[in-house]
């Protein structure tokens, strides 16, 4: 019986994110977006969004999202009339994807014990 390469691939890639995982930071901690960190096809972000593996890039809808009312697939920062098929699903973001995703982190708001910002008040 021949082996399929595609079979081969997908379990590499599992393994190859189990075991980054496993050095990950605890619970808790966000760890910086960087062209060496490796993610997974749809994997999400919170602030960056999610990450299309073929693409390399962070993107506000999932892979192969369908819009019922446009009638098209979102990936890659594009729609399209069928969905997108690729053997990636497993990548490391491109330096700019990295810095411009690490940025949209940045500006994500974070509430929590100690925020004066809010305009929320009882004598408001």
């Amino acid at each position: 019986m021949k082996r399929s390469k595609k079979i081969s691939l997908v379990l590499l890639g599992g393994l190859s994110v189990g075991a980054l995982t496993a050095c990950a930071p605890g619970p808790g901690a966000e760890p910086r977006i960087s062209p060496e960190s490796v993610y997974t096809n749809d994997y999400y972000l919170p602030g960056a969004g999610y990450y299309h593996a073929p693409f390399r890039a962070f993107y506000a809808y999932p892979y192969n999202f369908f819009d019922p009312q446009r009638k098209a697939y979102f990936y890659g920062g594009q729609w399209g009339a069928a969905p997108y098929r690729s053997v990636i699903n497993i990548s490391a973001p491109t330096p700019e994807a990295a810095a411009a995703a690490e940025g949209l982190r940045g500006q994500v708001q974070r509430g929590g014990f100690g925020s004066t910002s809010g305009s929320h008040g009882v004598w408001s």
